[in-house]
């Protein structure tokens, strides 16, 4: 979960103009930049995002290549203007483009019923793969529907492939149980966590130090996230009180699964116990006293304004309450411990964000019901 700091193997010439960060080279730092060429992009006029999408659907072929500015203007439409025209979803679907499935997020009838037809006739795996996963995105009753009938009647191709259709609708934030009826798993609104002056007032707080330690590595335990749900920014969410998730972060990337809390709604959290992935008893922490000082201390507050579903989506940078997430590898949405249902996405929280030097993504899920809450890592 960690890596070099930048400037801490060679003494740092250079600092970022804006942050301060030192830098082994002139410029701004990663975030910087990352920040500012977010910040351009969540500034095009509606006469640049016109001239953006002409360009993704005239080149919609390039879209999945990450190498070719089509992939990065098709992103930016997608996170910072919510701006995936019906145009190049059909312009995507008669080219037989089906990666990445974001293209086809709410797309009309006309292209879901295309994208029906291309599932039923196909043979090859690989393509059902792409297709099941492009129809979840689409992600209306009759996109459920088709998928409910591939789980019960399975075509061929479904014994290659590791998962049922149940699991490749999570990818469109929503799945279905035996009987057919939808269960959402992501929250339909998304805010930003951002700096701000007063933490401390925000209903949203992460890295809150608490006085018990890990039963693994003897690190401090945390309240990784503290918030009011009764703050009306949260109403979409549909949970009273306060709900806290509570994890070790040096080990929490290490254990056999997710980490597991179960919350009051007065505020009150308490783990639940865990094994190390290894199957061992107990780990050297790797947090030093300054990195727990860093974490507790940052000054990430909740946004005011709400930003596009996919906004946490575009960016590693970023952490970001409801909406859909960016998973570092493949989606996954966990099953409660008490109830068995698959819970729902609620945050991501960017490591790098808390502690220089600290990369990879928690992912923060609840099971509303039964007041139980996962804390998963992620990382490349």
């Amino acid at each position: 979960m960690t890596e070099g700091n930048e400037g801490s193997m060679l003494e740092s010439a250079h600092s970022c103009p804006v942050c301060g960060t030192p830098l082994r080279y002139e410029g701004l730092c990663w975030r910087c930049r990352a920040e500012r060429e977010r910040e351009d992009a969540r500034r095009w006029s509606p006469e640049t995002v016109a001239e953006k999408q002409r360009s993704v659907t005239e080149n919609i072929e390039a879209v999945g290549d990450f190498r070719d500015p089509v992939f990065s203007d098709f992103w930016k439409l997608l996170g910072y203007h919510d701006a995936i025209a019906p145009d190049m979803q059909r312009a995507a679907l008669d080219r037989g483009v089906f990666y990445p499935s974001e293209i086809y997020y709410r797309a009309p009838d006309d292209v879901r019923d295309g994208l029906i037809s291309a599932l039923m006739g196909t043979e090859d795996p690989q393509e059902a793969n792409q297709l099941m996963m492009c129809l979840a995105m689409q992600g209306d009753d009759r996109a459920l529907e088709v998928l409910l009938e591939l789980e019960n009647n399975p075509r061929p191709w479904m014994s290659s492939l590791f998962v049922g259709p149940s699991v490749y609708a999570q990818c469109g934030g929503w799945t279905f149980d035996e009987d057919g009826r939808r269960l959402e798993l992501n929250y339909a609104r998304c805010h930003p966590m951002v700096d701000g002056d007063d933490p401390d007032a925000s209903p949203v707080r992460i890295g809150l130090l608490r006085d018990d330690v890990c039963p693994h590595c003897g690190g401090r335990m945390v309240d990784i996230l503290r918030m009011d749900c009764d703050d009306g920014r949260l109403g979409f969410l549909g949970i009273d009180g306060i709900l806290t998730a509570t994890c070790c972060p040096s080990c929490v990337g290490l254990l056999k699964g997710a980490a597991f809390s179960r919350y009051t709604t007065d505020g009150g959290s308490e783990p639940l116990p865990s094994e190390l992935f290894d199957g061992s008893d107990s780990i050297d922490c790797y947090l030093r006293p300054e990195d727990y000082e860093r974490l507790s201390g940052n000054r990430l507050t909740l946004s005011e304004e709400d930003v596009p579903l996919f906004y946490g989506r575009v960016s590693d940078d970023v952490d970001t309450v409801g909406g859909f997430a960016n998973w570092v590898q493949d989606w996954e949405y966990t099953e409660c411990p008490d109830c068995g249902r698959p819970m729902r996405y609620l945050e991501q929280i960017q490591w790098c964000t808390l502690i220089d030097g600290m990369e990879g993504t928690l992912y923060i899920e609840v099971c509303p019901d039964c007041r139980m809450v996962s804390m998963q890592h992620q990382q490349t």
